[in-house]
């Protein structure tokens, strides 16, 4: 996708780091469905995914959060996720809170 590929650029618009970033969300959604760990990329989208309980009310028990340059590096495989988890650019917490079997959702070429 076009959108990705201009969003990994360090000039990327802001626009195209949100629908690079909303688009990898949801291919992340449709790759691993379920609603046990919520995915949160602030200000530009969140997404649940992985089987098993299904949260309904509150805060998830299972939440992920970064920025938007953290997670276009690891949906695209340019970060690992120990490697972002160990540095702190990502907050994950919950037992089942860990993106590490899906990663990457996309390779750019």
């Amino acid at each position: 996708m076009t959108a990705v590929t201009a969003a990994l650029q360090a000039s990327a618009s802001r626009d195209a780091t949100a629908m690079a970033v909303r688009y990898l969300l949801q291919a992340l959604a449709e790759k691993v469905p379920g609603n046990t760990v919520e995915v949160r990329v602030p200000p530009f989208g969140a997404v649940q995914c992985v089987e098993g309980p299904r949260h309904t009310r509150g805060t998830p028990p299972n939440v992920i959060e970064t920025d938007a340059a953290t997670w276009l590096a690891l949906a695209t495989g340019a970060t690992s996720w120990s490697d972002a988890v160990a540095s702190g650019v990502v907050h994950a917490s919950g037992t089942r809170a860990t993106l590490e079997p899906y990663l990457p959702v996309y390779r750019p070429r």
